[in-house]
């Protein structure tokens, strides 16, 4: 039968069947990756177990204990993570899975704890002793660190075009060209292939560089001879009725399909599927960094900002014999930079500069080499001594911004804090960066730095503010350490 639908493609569709005929299927090739990345999940729990087995208590024998807790663990901790769509490689945003993660490690948690409670072990027994809480931040990290790994060769092999899914796009109109615009970024992992347009042809196509490949009414036709692997579906283009023959002709098909949402700069984190009446909606979650939320932010500054600020006081005194021993000069260098509500406060940072920096400024401003003029950056700035050109490569010079954390200036993450005479030249929609706390780190240090221009400095900003909660606080700090230790873009 397989063989006789392929014959019959190479007869409809004679410079196509090559393409189609020749494909792996990507679906394929996706759940293969979904079995390794299982395998290495349950070998960081392994690891997990027996290095906090070692950190708790020392070298021991093995016994039955220990042996059974290692079969039985990654039968648990698996389904839990499949349960939870951590194996459905194209479905979720980086930051979602860094949520689901730590979600399905938690439920994985408690579900030990109950097994141990049902064996007449206390809940505080096994909690007190250590084990449980070193095993279970050592599997996280160790899961969350495989999994970057595996993301690193996932967008390698899509950016050699190895690992798309070969897509069509249902509509011609803007919507739908734009769409397939969007996909030809290879690292996406989408091929796509042409256009499927809606009604009599011309109704609806725009100019354009992609190809319209039939009408709806000749999908299957289409999704065959062109070995289409994926069906995005942009919304505009679509009414009701057709949205429910579509629905009922791709069941049919083993193929992806996505349907647009035109929410471009939100969590998926913050969107429910709401039934209302015979309407299916998305429901917006709102956020408001107010009573609860407020405190838990604060709450978690404090704890992680206080740890931060004892673990790094190494750094600090390095830092500080490395900057006297090198030049004339105080140690610290306050700077006055707009919070919240636009109030004023004393910024912290280890001095980079050497004296009479600031008389310089006005003559240098003329080499900015930020795009946008509104901010001053320069990659060779002469101002910078050969100490402090080292601090601002790995952001040490913003250590002492933990005291404004502790102090209440700033947050760990947030917006980075402007200058009075930057905040005198922002637009209208530019002043709304200003609704939250500034921070130490946020998203455009771990987005690109000081390589991206000031809109989309302050768009990363907006996009922060609007899908804030304290997992995505989580996913900037974790990945903050990367971005400082591979520095690309700080000058």
């Amino acid at each position: 039968m397989a063989d006789s639908t392929v014959e019959t493609d190479a007869l409809l569709f004679p410079s196509r069947a090559a393409d189609a005929g020749g494909a792996v299927s990507t679906q394929r090739r996706y759940r293969r990756f979904s079995l390794w990345i299982a395998l290495t999940d349950a070998l960081a729990l392994e690891a997990a177990i027996i290095l906090a087995r070692f950190i708790r208590f020392g070298f021991q024998p093995v016994t039955s204990r220990l042996t059974i807790l290692l079969l039985v663990a990654p039968l648990v901790w698996g389904p839990i993570f499949a349960a939870s769509g951590l194996y459905s490689l194209t479905r979720f945003s980086p930051a979602e899975e860094f949520r689901r993660v730590i979600q399905a490690s938690a439920i994985a948690l408690v579900v030990k704890l109950l097994i141990d409670a049902s064996q007449g072990q206390p809940v505080l027994d096994a909690l007190g002793g250590g084990w449980l809480a070193v095993t279970w931040i050592l599997a996280l990290l160790g899961t969350l660190t495989a999994r970057q790994i595996w993301h690193k060769h996932l967008g390698r092999l899509r950016a050699k075009g190895e690992l798309s899914y070969r897509t069509a796009i249902v509509g011609a109109n803007r919507e739908a060209r734009h769409i397939a615009q969007s996909l030809q970024t290879r690292f996406l992992g989408y091929l796509p292939v042409g256009l499927i347009r809606i009604g009599a042809a011309g109704a609806e196509e725009e100019e354009g560089d992609f190809p319209v490949l039939g009408s709806a009414e000749e999908l299957s036709d289409v999704i065959r001879g062109y070995g289409i692997e994926c069906v995005f579906v942009a919304s505009t283009a679509v009414y009701p009725e057709i949205m429910k023959r579509l629905t009922k002709l791709l069941r049919r098909h083993h193929v992806e399909v996505r349907i647009s949402a035109n929410l471009a700069h939100v969590l998926s984190s913050r969107l429910t599927i709401q039934p209302v009446g015979d309407l299916l909606v998305l429901s917006l979650r709102p956020v408001q960094l107010t009573g609860l939320q407020a405190v838990a932010k604060r709450t978690f500054d404090l704890i992680v900002g206080g740890f931060l600020f004892l673990l790094s006081t190494p750094l600090w005194l390095v830092s500080a014999v490395a900057i006297k021993v090198s030049s004339l000069g105080p140690v610290f260098y306050p700077q006055e930079r707009v919070g919240q509500n636009g109030r004023v406060f004393t910024m912290y940072k280890f001095r980079t500069m050497g004296r009479g920096a600031d008389q310089l400024l006005p003559e240098l401003l003329k080499k900015n080499e930020f795009t946008g003029g509104v901010l001053f950056k320069l990659r060779n700035d002469p101002r910078v001594t050969r100490v402090g050109r080292w601090l601002r490569r790995y952001s040490l010079d913003e250590l002492p911004q933990l005291v404004n954390v502790l102090k209440g200036d700033m947050s760990l993450v947030g917006p980075r804090p402007a200058l009075p005479n930057e905040v005198a030249t922002y637009e209208d929609w530019h002043r709304d960066r200003l609704e939250v706390r500034p921070g130490i780190t946020g998203l455009w240090q771990v987005g690109g730095r000081s390589e991206l221009s000031f809109d989309d400095y302050v768009r990363l900003d907006l996009f922060y503010i609007e899908n804030w909660s304290v997992t995505y606080d989580l996913f900037i700090l974790g990945k903050t350490i990367p971005a400082v230790l591979l520095p690309k873009g700080a000058f």
